[in-house]
């Protein structure tokens, strides 16, 4: 099974904390900024582990206490994740965190909160955090993760340690899969889907790479007016809708490299195109009408289609 010490481009990080223990430097706040798919969680709980961890050159990995904080269930390790339908981290949330911290360590004597994804968390969930951040039991950790942390207070964000993950290269990353005994068209994944690791080994790669081919033929196909823009919307807004507009960026993307050495390729067209696409994509979390937003969408190619020709 893979898991954190598999993770390549997670050891530089690994290194500074260990060096941030042994100096004492860890403070009571830490903020994780990790690209999706790179493993900010993975990390969590490593730390969570070199903290529990009571064996010398901790974590092990194999104790109980590092058992027990990779799957969540250490005593002294708690988690503050979205619940119900809103996918929001609410007050009530916080503040049972708070007071999880206040009791007495079962362990080692530290304690370890993990909030994730932190910034998910409304604003009374924000300022009940803060208040913890400000007067922090002792020998606590509160470690946050996000992958867009911007959205974060920037109170919050100044009581804590920032620690950057990103995904590593391309050939670095395709060459892990690799190892991991992942095949496939993994090339064209990452096109469609980014160089996250896990994200990567999650996927099935020829399945968006037929999913990639079949988006440009139809946007072609709507271009030229030869397909129905109405029921090409009705049809993928009902297909995992994520994968279709990330398939859409990725083709996008892939016609601006090349229209930029094309004497007549109209960029600034598919850059407006690519914008309304990335606005649908942080979007897809709200409720959007998916059908009537992504046929909005198509109406616009065939429209500036028609006005370039």
């Amino acid at each position: 099974m893979i898991g954190p010490r598999d993770c390549f481009w997670l050891e530089p990080a690994m290194a500074r904390l260990r060096e941030a223990k042994a100096a004492g430097r860890l403070g009571h706040g830490l903020l994780i900024h990790a690209d999706p798919g790179c493993g900010g969680d993975w990390l969590a709980t490593w730390i969570a582990q070199l903290l529990l961890c009571r064996r010398d050159g901790a974590p092990c990995g194999e104790c109980t206490d590092c058992r027990q904080c990779a799957s969540g269930q250490h005593p002294d390790l708690f988690g503050v994740h979205p619940t119900g339908e809103s996918k929001q981290i609410r007050v009530d949330d916080v503040r049972a965190l708070a007071t999880g911290l206040s009791l007495t360590s079962h362990g080692a004597g530290h304690r370890v909160a993990q909030v994730a994804p932190a910034d998910v968390m409304n604003a009374a969930a924000a300022n009940a955090l803060l208040k913890t951040l400000e007067e922090p039991p002792p020998d606590t950790l509160i470690v946050l993760v996000s992958a867009a942390p911007s959205r974060l207070p920037a109170t919050i964000r100044s009581r804590c340690l920032m620690l950057r993950v990103t995904a590593p290269p391309r050939a670095a990353t395709l060459e892990w899969l690799a190892r991991h005994g992942k095949t496939g068209e993994l090339a064209r994944a990452a096109d469609v889907l980014g160089d996250a690791p896990l994200t990567l080994l999650d996927a099935d790669a020829d399945a968006v790479a037929g999913c990639y081919a079949q988006t440009t033929q139809a946007l072609a196909a709507i271009e030229r007016g030869t397909a129905d823009a109405s029921q090409l919307a009705d049809r993928w807004s009902r297909d995992d809708f994520a994968l279709r507009l990330a398939c859409i960026e990725a083709g996008l993307t892939a016609r601006i490299r090349l229209s930029a050495n094309a004497p007549n390729g109209n960029i600034a067209r598919l850059f407006g195109l690519l914008d309304a696409v990335r606005e649908l994509r942080r979007e897809i979390d709200t409720p959007l009408n998916k059908p009537l937003a992504l046929e909005r969408w198509l109406w616009l190619t065939t429209r500036e289609a028609a006005d370039v020709g």
